[in-house]
């Protein structure tokens, strides 16, 4: 197939997917508005990580700086231009932008480990500074927040001076609900063809090499550290941009998102969605946020109704057992199925996903076990399509 059809196509399956996210999550229980907002917002914000860590293989620990810094510029555009959305995102994306080009010109100065560190530091300054310095700006515990005496000085030359407190809009449309669903599904729809268009780019061939072998890439007379510094302030960008959505969607900024639990989260969803694909971050955000906000639910009473059919000892049991899985103790549940991820898929849900298919073209009728695997010609072509931690992470990047 073409690629530039496969591409469209593969455009198209998503914007449907996001779009119909209300329909086909109602089984799941996950079909509320807060809920989706949340899968839209944190896939932007994965999407942007796998352009640093799945193209060029920098990890990065600090990147709930850049989120924390859109929430608080956008907040601050609410309190002092507008109550619509759209100059508060472009602002929160500029100066997130500007904010992850100096710590990017920093911290690529090292590489590996030390690369990681300097941004986990950066990361905790930004966290600290926004609890104690800086709270005249970032109001400090409390969180920055709309208030009735704000400015908002293109509001209130449009419509006039008003003492209630207002909420953000659109031109008007609320953005509470399913249309602020909605308006962050576009925005992550956007997201993910700018994502692709990167990964099919040169600049995209340019960033693989670097995560293959930055040292051979150097001595062709080539710079490395100008594509990955690019790749940072994109990928700050994108960051930006899903904090600026968390302030549209509930226009209060607090350090907590700024603080090294943030950055690891945006680490485990590329990782367990699959590092180096296009969709799997947005599996991996969608995975992470739904155990998150429903197993955390669960308390047990719900475990005492859903094992009742059990005699009552070993309801009692099963109750006491299940309850370290779930409410408080979620996170352990997560942290079991990402332990079986790595083990057993280290290429995450996206290579599950791929095995699961070459299955089921095995067992196709008419389909003999060579054709299924392909040709060695194809299998060479696949297996030298990039580097990596593992070649065919990068062949997934172009197949997905």
């Amino acid at each position: 197939m073409n690629p530039a059809r496969k591409d469209l196509l593969l455009l198209a399956g998503f914007a449907a997917a996001v779009l119909a996210m209300p329909v086909w999550l109602t089984p799941f229980g996950a079909a509320y508005p807060d809920l989706l907002q949340k899968f839209a917002i944190y896939g932007i914000f994965a999407i942007g990580f796998n352009i640093l860590f799945g193209l060029t293989g920098y990890l990065s620990f600090g990147h709930a700086a850049f989120l924390g810094v859109g929430s608080y510029t956008a907040v601050w555009c609410f309190k002092l231009l507008t109550m619509n959305v759209l100059p508060a995102v472009l602002c929160g994306m500029a100066v997130s932008g500007v904010f992850a080009l100096a710590i990017g010109y920093v911290s690529l100065r090292r590489s590996g480990i030390y690369f990681s560190i300097l941004t986990l530091a950066f990361a905790q300054m930004s966290y600290n500074l926004a609890y104690s310095v800086l709270t005249p700006i970032t109001n400090g515990e409390t969180g920055l927040q709309i208030t009735r005496t704000d400015a908002r000085l293109i509001d209130t030359w449009l419509s006039g001076p008003s003492d209630a407190i207002p909420s953000t809009t659109l031109f008007g449309i609320p953005m509470s609900g399913y249309p602020g669903f909605y308006f962050c599904a576009v925005m992550l729809i956007v997201a993910f063809y700018v994502a692709m268009r990167i990964a099919r780019s040169p600049f995209g061939t340019m960033l693989r090499a670097v995560k293959s072998n930055q040292n051979r890439l150097n001595y062709t007379g080539v710079s490395s550290r100008p594509y990955a510094l690019a790749a940072f302030v994109i990928s700050g960008l994108f960051a930006g941009l899903a904090g600026s959505l968390l302030a549209v969607t509930d226009p209060l900024a607090g350090a907590e998102r700024m603080q090294w639990t943030a950055s690891g989260e945006v680490v485990l969803m590329t990782i367990l969605g699959g590092v180096g694909t296009l969709l799997g971050p947005v599996l991996g955000a969608v995975i992470i946020k739904y155990f998150e906000n429903i197993f955390s639910s669960f308390n047990a009473q719900t475990l005492h109704d859903f094992f009742g059919f059990l005699p009552d000892p070993l309801e009692d049991v099963a109750v006491a057992v299940a309850g370290l899985f779930v409410g408080d103790g979620w996170q352990l549940t997560l942290g079991l199925m990402f332990m079986l991820l790595v083990i057993y898929l280290p290429g995450g849900v996206m290579e599950g996903i791929r095995r699961t298919g070459r299955a089921l073209r095995r067992r196709r009728p008419g389909t003999s076990s060579g054709q299924a695997r392909g040709s060695p010609a194809q299998q060479d072509r696949t297996q030298a399509g990039g580097g990596g931690t593992r070649r065919a992470s990068t062949a997934a990047a172009a197949s997905d």
